[in-house]
């Protein structure tokens, strides 16, 4: 089964309990488990679950390289190009690789034959060994704009058999819709405030366009108020675990451990959300 983590707004907690969940199928419930890392702009799962590097794989793709020698300056290309990743310069097109998207396009339409293509680097994808949990992370490098582009990679290298977690990037744009695309059940985190109900909104609008099966853990419960759960009761939608505004998980998350690990009593709790993914979502995974 493949479980996606995401929320509408950063700093609900997604990857806390993206981390801790996966904690808590390895060791309480006895699962294998692979964790990615999708939040490939700045991914930060490793640093709650410190294991053994497998290794690291560069990610590229594939970029127009133009043969001056074939070039007659068109512009077949530059007219093509919808993302602007190619400007009529000179003899032939001057290309901007941080915007291609490595479609192909302008090498079919190239009447010369003029095209070639050659690698350009996005980002790395480490992968790293915490006991039975695989944590693979996308890192997209600096300056470049194809965050979609490296998260499909990333789920490329998806095992199957294995219950499977995915952290997705906060928000509702393109990167975030591509780590959901394909998940069984979605978890959506939330905070009891205004913003968080208000991106809570955004998030569960974006879900439902997905026709994807979801619930909300609503985490820090006693720092606002209960708006959150007269949406969800209103709108029909599952709550599948409140966690408490408790000082003792913001220390602990302060000194970089798991929830489940410095206090055992949470370790009941997330085993129900898993129960609860599992009966709101109709698949169940076995070790």
């Amino acid at each position: 089964m493949i479980v996606a983590i995401a929320s509408g707004k950063g700093g609900t907690g997604k990857t806390s309990l993206a981390v801790n969940l996966a904690r808590t199928l390895e060791r309480t419930l006895s699962l294998p488990v692979q964790l990615l890392d999708c939040d490939v702009e700045e991914p930060n799962a490793h640093l709650f679950l410190a294991g053994t590097p497998l290794g690291e794989e560069t990610i590229n793709i594939a970029v127009p390289d133009f043969d001056p020698d074939k070039c007659d300056a068109c512009d077949k290309c530059v007219d093509f190009c919808q993302f602007n990743a190619l400007a009529s310069v000179g003899k032939t097109p001057l290309l901007f690789p941080e915007l291609c998207h490595g479609c192909g396009g302008c090498t079919l339409v190239c009447p010369q034959d003029a095209i070639r293509e050659k690698d350009y680097r996005i980002g790395v994808i480490r992968t790293a060994r915490v006991g039975s949990i695989t944590l693979k992370s996308g890192c997209l490098d600096v300056g470049v704009s194809l965050a979609s582009t490296l998260v499909h990679a990333l789920k490329d290298r998806l095992e199957d058999g294995v219950a499977t977690l995915l952290d997705a990037p906060p928000g509702t744009a393109c990167q975030a819709v591509a780590t959901l695309r394909g998940s069984d059940f979605v978890v959506l985190v939330t905070e009891p405030t205004p913003f968080g109900l208000h991106d809570l909104t955004l998030a569960v609008d974006t879900v439902r366009a997905l026709d994807l099966r979801f619930g909300v853990v609503i985490n820090r419960v006693g720092v606002g108020d209960d708006r959150v759960q007269r949406y969800c009761a209103a709108e029909d939608i599952p709550i599948l675990l409140e966690i408490p505004d408790d000082r003792r998980v913001a220390e602990a998350y302060s000194r970089g451990e798991l929830i489940v690990d410095a206090l055992p009593d949470y370790r009941e709790h997330f085993a129900r959300l898993w129960q609860a993914i599992e009966s709101h979502s109709a698949v169940e995974v076995t070790a």
